[in-house]
């Protein structure tokens, strides 16, 4: 319901600096030249080129075919690149000017850099959908299940009844639904786009906002996530039905049951099915609030990282290879963080609002007291406030946090995969200099 973006952010039209700053290829210190004739001290390739030769300050390009220099002429005191910046192809300290990432080392430096963001950007988004995908599928179905009496707070207890229901059922039973969520997240960056290009509802939003802006562009949430409602559903169906009981469905399924529920034709349901209508409410006040939510975190994170970065460039103390991480790694751990907060915050309001979704499908789900037998979804939830009530006098407090223990796990998978990514990259980077 929540497409997250590892590669990047855009909400509330925040964008981190930290790849343009960091970057190789940077331009060249300003300097004035007095005359035109100045400028003949300074012939050379582009320094982007694999294999030039940058030259310093005062040299002249050798003529064709003459051997260049072995020592080079004195220039002014300060360093034309500062250190730790990565900028250019500068020398890095220790090294000579033709040894390094500054001659032959600049293209695998420049090429390497070119497929980090790629690289680790699909590693989240693998650890996200794919690899997280059984805490997902464990989480919905400790939240609809009313008859649960072990609540799973603990990853302890989740482990073991991941276990269980893998054995029982084998690995499908723990993956299931997963192609619909990536259609769900295809079908919200499709209403959005399109809602966008026919309104004057903005996408994204300037640094210079105004309170008319933010409301238009929160009412562009609003409308996709109505449009993405019944996909929702049919994709939260899909990820909660017992494997035992479910036919081998198509990929496309969720399009057609979601379609089906909007107009009211071959989806199975009973008379305790609540309207779209009725969903409209608690569907978009949870992605509101989840987007806001993220959206600040992500933008407070994001700031502690880039002041405490320019305070260790300003230090001196940084080397190149760190300056590379902190050109894609920022982004990723203001998003991890956002996205944990913004679960944890939200998980009572996410347990109403599956209970709400699933009442009156006839959905069948597996019992997660004891990971083998099935159990029908049987409330009788006349809104969300009935919903809020009931869960409070029959469940307790803690009834709104069942399965919470995967919500632990799913995140400490999605860390310990930013931390393997990170060193990997870092070793790649330290072999390459």
């Amino acid at each position: 319901m929540h497409p997250r973006r590892p590669d990047g952010f855009d909400g509330l039209g925040y964008r981190s600096g930290a790849r343009d700053e960091q970057g190789f290829g940077g331009a060249f210190p300003a300097r004035s030249f007095s005359s035109a004739s100045d400028l003949s001290h300074w012939v050379t390739t582009p320094p982007d080129i694999p294999g030039s030769r940058n030259l310093h300050w005062g040299e002249k390009s050798p003529p064709y075919g003459v051997p260049a220099p072995s020592t080079p002429l004195e220039g002014p005191a300060e360093e034309p690149f500062p250190r730790g910046g990565g900028g250019g192809g500068g020398s890095v300290p220790g090294q000579s000017s033709g040894e390094g990432p500054g001659a032959h080392g600049r293209g695998g430096w420049k090429q390497l850099n070119r497929f980090a963001g790629f690289g680790i950007g699909l590693a989240s988004l693998f650890t996200e959908n794919v690899l997280a995908h059984p805490c997902i599928v464990l989480r919905r179905q400790c939240q609809v299940n009313y008859h649960a009496r072990h609540y799973h707070l603990t990853p302890f207890t989740v482990i073991n009844i991941m276990y269980s229901f893998n054995k029982t059922q084998g690995p499908r039973a723990l993956w299931k639904g997963m192609g619909s969520t990536f259609i769900v997240q295809g079908v919200t960056l499709g209403a959005e786009g399109i809602i966008s290009e026919f309104t004057p509802l903005p996408r994204e939003i300037s640094h210079k906002w105004n309170p008319k802006q933010i409301g238009e562009h929160l009412l562009l949430k609003s409308l996709t996530y109505i449009v993405a409602m019944p996909f929702y559903s049919a994709s939260l169906i899909e990820t909660v039905q017992s494997e035992i009981i479910r036919d081998n469905t198509g990929i496309l399924e969720c399009i057609k049951e979601g379609i089906g529920r909007v107009i009211g034709l071959g989806v199975p349901h009973s008379k305790r099915l609540l309207p779209l209508l009725s969903l409209v409410f608690p569907t978009v006040l949870h992605g509101v609030l989840h987007y806001i939510i993220s959206s600040v975190i992500q933008k407070i994170v994001l700031l502690i990282l880039k002041r405490k970065t320019y305070n260790s460039h300003l230090a001196e103390s940084t080397s190149p290879v760190q300056s590379m991480l902190d050109a894609y790694f920022p982004e990723l751990i203001a998003n991890f963080a956002a996205s944990l907060c913004s679960d944890v915050i939200l998980y009572p309001l996410e347990t109403v609002l599956h209970r709400l979704h699933i009442q009156g499908t006839r959905t069948i789900i597996d019992n997660t007291d004891l990971g083998y037998e099935v159990l029908p979804i049987n409330t009788q939830y006349e809104g969300m406030r009935d919903c809020i009530n009931t869960i409070r006098q029959e469940e307790g407090m803690l009834g709104f946090y069942k399965g919470f223990g995967a919500v632990v796990i799913q995140y400490t998978l999605h860390a310990a995969v930013l931390q393997i990514t990170k060193i990997i990259y870092s070793t790649l980077l330290q072999n390459s200099v």
